[in-house]
């Protein structure tokens, strides 16, 4: 299968947060392959999100977030290694948080690296996520279009209702609900 084009990307960050909701999330590296549905994401713009790390202005820490949509933008808060991929079009920034995938392959060595047995729990949150799939700073700027050992992929027909609220754990927030989720699905962080 190939990776999701460009195209898929260079949308609204709302629209690809929901759209990416039943994509598959592959990790093949020396330790073994990992992946996982995405069940859920949260979407981010630029100035006027004040949820955003781009809300202000430019910096080093959020540069990525004004290249064009499609590359993976990682990045460390609480000791947890952040997973979003940029979204919309060059210089208007924009990502989607990664914040729970339902596992499907290389679950046991998702739980020798989270060092935690309860499978719903394993990919359950974004940063969870990340330790559970081995993804790390070592990923920032991958660009998810093209193949290689991290990438997103298109899955079969979706059949699951979505749902969506307000994103979690931010002190200020839009009025738009940006938190994407698969409902019911019990790999959903809460």
């Amino acid at each position: 299968m190939k990776p999701l084009p460009r195209s898929f990307y260079q949308r609204d960050p709302a629209v690809v947060a929901k759209d990416l909701l039943g994509k598959v999330l592959v990790h093949r590296c020396a330790d073994g392959l990992t992946s996982g549905r995405i069940v859920e994401t949260e979407a981010y713009f630029g100035k006027g999100d004040p949820a955003s790390r781009a809300s202000k202005r430019r910096t080093k820490l959020n540069e990525l977030m004004w290249w064009r949509g499609g590359h993976a933008f990682v990045y460390m808060v609480h000791n947890s290694w952040m997973f979003n991929v940029t979204a919309d079009r060059e210089e208007v920034p924009g990502a989607v948080l990664l914040r729970a995938l339902e596992p499907l392959e290389g679950i046991e060595l998702m739980k020798f690296r989270r060092g935690f047995e309860d499978e719903k729990l394993l990919t359950s949150g974004p940063g969870r996520l990340s330790k559970a799939m081995g993804i790390t700073y070592d990923h920032h700027k991958i660009d998810m279009t093209k193949p290689g050992h991290l990438t997103i992929l298109a899955a079969g027909p979706a059949d699951f209702k979505t749902s969506r609220s307000n994103r979690i754990g931010v002190s200020k927030d839009l009025k738009r609900k940006l938190r994407f989720y698969i409902e019911g699905n019990r790999f959903v962080s809460r």
